[in-house]
């Protein structure tokens, strides 16, 4: 059985259900939390593909997973992944909408370090200059890692800039030697 086909199929006809409804960025915050669960909750894969545990068990299971404010959408179709027997392929599916959306939506991964956590507003300019030169929509990781001593490093597509001073340390030493 090839996962990669299957998943891309499911999360294909999910997206353009989930347009037709214009509810896609609903699907897309469940289907986000759905592959978030099953990076954060170890077993969640393995009780899923239990053949022992009952598919209501499951859908139950599922639907949590999707979160609170679950789309109905995203509730029938982990229902018909359930009942044609696919739930070892869920998680790729969720990971193949999540794709295919951002594609869809012109959305850009970024990821931001810094040494202290930085203002809002620093991050939104962060944000807005990083769309202007993308001309699509950016989502921001965050991260905070003392090491870097101060400055930043901005990633995103295959762009890096590392403005931290751990680096122009660095760099200032090696012409040194």
């Amino acid at each position: 059985m090839d996962y990669g086909v299957i998943s891309v199929r499911y999360a294909r006809a999910l997206l353009k259900s989930a347009t037709e409804l214009k509810v896609e960025e609903k699907v897309y915050v469940d289907m986000t939390m759905l592959a978030a669960c099953y990076v954060e909750v170890a077993d969640l894969r393995t009780t899923i593909e239990n053949p022992m545990l009952q598919r209501s068990e499951k859908q139950r299971l599922l639907t949590t997973a999707l979160g609170p404010d679950a789309n109905e959408l995203s509730k029938r179709f982990v229902a018909l992944v359930l009942k044609e027997g696919r739930e070892k392929v869920l998680q790729f599916m969720a990971h193949s909408y999540i794709t295919f959306y951002r594609e869809q939506k012109n959305i850009i991964r970024g990821k931001l370090t810094t040494a202290v956590a930085m203002s809002d507003d620093t991050e939104q300019k962060m944000k807005q200059m990083v769309e202007s030169k993308t001309q699509g929509t950016v989502e921001f990781n965050t991260e905070i890692d003392p090491s870097i001593i101060g400055g930043f490093i901005l990633e995103y597509d295959t762009y890096r800039m590392d403005a931290s001073v751990k680096t122009r340390l660095n760099t200032i030493l090696s012409e040194l030697k």
